[in-house]
């Protein structure tokens, strides 16, 4: 990833140079290396096929420490660094052509010089798909010769080796573990796809088809032609069966076809997983269901048992005891310190719930952390705010879905309702805002420039001072959240409904004694059912009422006429109200709501939402009732724990019990 700068109000990429000082916690293994394999040509010999004439170059491992929580064990983490097969071409350099001399070595170790390269070139996307290989095959050749150091043996492997395909990236693991047990370990087709099947397992997280990724097979062809012709294999076999089934529906060989043909001919990765994989899941309970129902619907029916529901969780260790000392000094005091290695028991803190001396001591580790991060802020930004003012914290990456654009909508209606009104007593806010957008994402860096624009305005207001402030705090990461989660009153979770498959950020938010405004989206759903829905603030549609109005005709238009405060904030960003120097600059951006389809729906939930948030004005006047609500959110969180996460996998998906160490 990059580091992001913001300079004049736009997201601004940098390298992060993440190592420039080295590592304590990463060992390089010079003695684990592996060739790792592009290009080139296949050459049939009878049945044997051979794949010839590559480029190659050197995976290295490096192993990251991971140690355990009161525990004497420690993980590693194993990580590839790309090495030339060849550091120099000294015929090239006794030339004197000192730059194609050291070429090709740049060229392989480029591979893993830049995580996520932007993929909006050719050779952006090259580079990435070249990338994903990498990690792949580094990987999977590092399975099997551990396997066979142990085992002297491939027979049992799928007794022994669990792999889980984390979405699509390293789905190309498949054809890759194929091509070795068939061209190197002497299995036969039928054999090797026996035991990929059984060995392999994927998560879905995105039910958007523009995010599900798909290769060009002519790309594919040419950078790994054995692989490729591995996928067309898998897909004949698949398809050949299917058709067997279902000798009279030929629309569905195409629907479920690895190989999308009516977009130029692509894999579909999603696809290839599904078909390979024995089991599948979703990452929240509507997920799951929206999954087997709409992306997946025909392979639900083909494999109704593939498909189940695992739901995230989000580690206590990190998300609490590490990141909230203040919070958990006061859960330490009332219930004990187990319920790090045992969330459940948070509900303990019921029984303590009533008392005015606990309410106090969560209002006072909240107070604490608000400091904290208003240090930061004013340290880092020259931003000063009010620790006393209600905190609307919404971190994630910058996405149209996530709808950080509907939070600037209300941002702005605040803005002009306290303009209009200045006198009155309003509930004082600071709305926080961080995430990195794709550097290749136009509209993403579009709404980063609009926060940083309509912050400027507020920020300089002398008739608004502390009822409002807004704040971009660049570079996000997990250091950072770490410092924003414990400090936040309120946590945005407003994606339109149907298209978050999970988020944790929400389960890390609560369990920070934050109240949730949210629509039913993702794990908000199981959220509500587990803290009450007295205790979360939803609105919106759902996504049933999402898909209605998709197909019933959604005019977005009709709610910018109709909505009065929807149309101010709309005719001042259009109108360059917030970038006076530029008056059209979000010409685009407002032409995308109104005039476009506003595909997230926004202006459809923007009533909704405002109207949410009136509601928490109201609860935060009673600092007592407020703080007693975040206690019933910290007490129901015991089942987001990453712990319950894990042993659901461990039990359902890759059948493996737990052995203490």
């Amino acid at each position: 990833m990059f580091k992001q700068n913001i300079v004049d109000g736009r997201q601004k990429e940098s390298p992060d140079y993440w190592l420039e000082y080295g590592n304590p916690w990463e060992f390089e293994r010079h003695n684990t290396r592996y060739k790792v394999r592009f290009g080139g040509r296949i050459q049939q010999e009878g049945k044997k096929t051979r794949w010839i004439e590559t480029e190659e170059i050197i995976a290295e491992a490096y192993d990251q420490i991971i140690p355990g929580f009161d525990t004497d064990a420690t993980n590693t983490l194993r990580l590839w660094s790309a090495q030339a097969s060849s550091e120099i071409n000294l015929g090239k350099f006794n030339q004197g052509d000192y730059f194609a001399a050291v070429e090709d070595k740049n060229h392989s170790e480029n591979v893993s010089r830049v995580l996520y390269p932007d993929d909006s070139t050719y050779s952006g996307r090259e580079l990435r798909l070249r990338q994903e290989y990498f990690l792949v095959s580094a990987t999977v050749q590092d399975i099997l010769s551990r396997h066979y150091m142990l085992h002297k043996t491939y027979d049992n492997l799928a007794d022994k080796i669990a792999i889980h395909l984390n979405d699509t990236h390293p789905v190309l693991s498949i054809p890759e573990l194929m091509r070795l047990l068939i061209d190197e370990h002497k299995f036969s087709w039928d054999e090797a796809f026996e035991v990929t099947c059984q060995v392999f397992s994927y998560t879905n997280h995105t039910l958007m088809s523009e995010a599900l990724e798909t290769w060009p097979v002519d790309m594919l062809g040419k950078i790994l032609p054995r692989h490729l012709q591995i996928i067309f294999e898998i897909n004949d076999y698949f398809l050949k069966t299917l058709q067997e089934q279902y000798p009279n529906d030929t629309d569905l060989l195409s629907r479920t076809s690895i190989i999308d043909e009516s977009n130029g001919r692509r894999v579909r990765m999603a696809w290839l997983a599904v078909v390979v994989s024995h089991k599948v899941n979703g990452v929240s309970e509507l997920h799951s269901r929206l999954m087997v129902e709409s992306l997946f619907a025909e392979f639900a029916k083909i494999f109704p048992m593939r498909f189940i529901n695992v739901t995230n969780g989000v580690t206590p260790r990190r998300w609490l005891a590490l990141a909230n000392p203040p919070l958990s000094k006061v859960l330490d005091e009332h219930i004990g310190r187990t319920w790090r290695t045992d969330l459940s028991q948070l509900d303990e803190l019921k029984q303590h719930i009533d008392y005015p001396m606990v309410n106090q001591a969560v209002r006072q580790a909240k107070f604490e952390n608000k400091q904290r991060l208003a240090s930061y802020i004013a340290q880092q930004l020259n931003v000063v705010v009010n620790p006393k003012a209600l905190f609307d914290v919404q971190i994630k990456r910058i996405h149209e879905y996530k709808r950080q654009l509907m939070n600037v909508l209300h941002v702005i209606t605040r803005y002009n309702r306290i303009k209009a009104d200045p006198q009155a007593e309003w509930v004082p806010r600071v709305n926080i805002f961080a995430g990195k957008a794709a550097s290749a994402y136009y509209m993403a860096k579009h709404i980063i420039h609009l926060i940083n624009d309509v912050a400027a305005v507020i920020n300089n207001d002398p008739q608004i001072g502390d009822k409002l402030k807004v704040v971009f705090i660049p570079n996000y990461s997990v250091s950072l959240a770490q410092l924003i989660i414990p400090a936040a009153d309120l946590s945005e979770q407003i994606s339109l409904a149907g298209t978050e498959a999970s988020g944790t950020s929400n389960m890390k938010f609560a369990l920070n004694g934050a109240l949730t405004i949210g629509t039913l989206d993702g794990a908000n759903v199981e959220m509500q059912e587990h803290v009450g829905e007295e205790n979360i603030f939803i609105f919106g549609n759902t996504a049933e009422e999402v898909e209605e109005l998709r197909r019933s005709g959604y005019k977005p238009r009709e709610y910018y006429e109709q909505d009065e405060e929807l149309h101010q904030a709309l005719t001042q960003i259009g109108t360059g109200v917030f970038s006076p120097a530029e008056p059209g600059r979000y010409r685009d951006l407002l032409d995308s709501l109104i005039n476009f389809g506003d595909h997230y729906q926004v202006l459809a939930d923007y009533r909704s939402y405002v109207d949410c948030q009136d509601r928490v004005d109201e609860l935060y006047q009673n600092p007592e009732e407020w703080a007693y609500k975040a206690m019933l959110n910290i007490a129901n969180m015991g089942y987001f724990s990453s712990d319950r996460t894990i042993q659901e996998y461990a039990k359902y998906i890759w059948h493996i019990d737990p052995v203490r160490l």
